[in-house]
């Protein structure tokens, strides 16, 4: 696979300051390395991009950023750092300010900072199964552990199952016939700029999937998740790049 088969590569780090579960939490401290900086680290490690981009409306991120010899280009509009803003208007508005300052990208990769498990090798994975597929969307998955096909509706002290088709099945057989079911981890996104620029959703279809781990998935959103994964880094430190 060849760099040229992906023409000019942007690799986008999205990092506002304000969380409202975890404030600062993309600068935070993560085994001697601030999640923001690890993210960074990864993208450097990878031969074929073309530049990173942190998007950030805090000058204290920014500066976070370039200890790591990162340029930031721009600042962000504070609405952009906001609910409902979301990763979609961030990366369009670096799009959009790239073409304005006449640079163009072809393929978008996004990486978010609290995905401190996810690897550089990861990465490249993912870039490999988005060539392989001829896919214009990737996103990095993890398989659900808990299938809601067996959940049930909880009303008023009382249970009735929310797809009695599947609810007593056990055993390998019957368990073939559950839809195998994956969620988003956050690691990893990566889109067909012009694609991308017309629906305004890296949730387009049809959309491949690059599978990590659940070990290596987790998604820092809250102080519990943050502790959890020090912990999980602690029994497994081969999670840690």
């Amino acid at each position: 696979m060849t760099h040229q088969s992906l023409g000019k590569i942007l690799v986008l780090i999205p990092a506002k300051a304000g969380s409202v579960r975890l404030p600062r939490k993309n600068i935070r401290n993560f085994l001697g390395v601030s999640l923001l900086g690890r993210a960074i680290k990864r993208a450097q490690n990878l031969s074929l991009i073309d530049r990173i981009c942190v998007s950030t409306e805090d000058d204290e991120v920014a500066d976070e950023a370039r200890k790591f010899n990162v340029d930031i280009p721009f600042m962000r509009p504070e609405v952009l750092s906001k609910d409902p803003a979301g990763v979609v208007e961030v990366a369009l508005h670096a799009l959009e300010w790239f073409e304005l300052h006449g640079e163009a990208f072809d393929t978008l990769i996004i990486l978010l900072p609290t995905s401190p498990f996810c690897k550089s090798s990861d990465i490249e994975g993912a870039v490999d199964v988005y060539l392989k597929t001829g896919a214009k969307f990737l996103m990095s998955v993890s398989r659900e552990v808990h299938s809601p096909f067996s959940s049930l509706i909880l009303d008023d002290g009382w249970l009735t199952p929310l797809h009695p088709e599947y609810l007593n099945q056990t055993g390998s057989r019957s368990n073939a016939l559950v839809p195998l079911l994956a969620r988003c981890n956050g690691a990893i996104s990566i889109c067909n700029v012009e694609e991308f620029k017309k629906t305004k959703n890296y949730y387009s279809y049809p959309l491949a999937a690059y599978e990590m781990p659940l070990e290596r998935s987790i998604d820092i959103d809250t102080e519990l998740e943050f502790q959890f994964a020090e912990f999980l880094a602690s029994r497994m430190p081969e999670l840690v790049e």
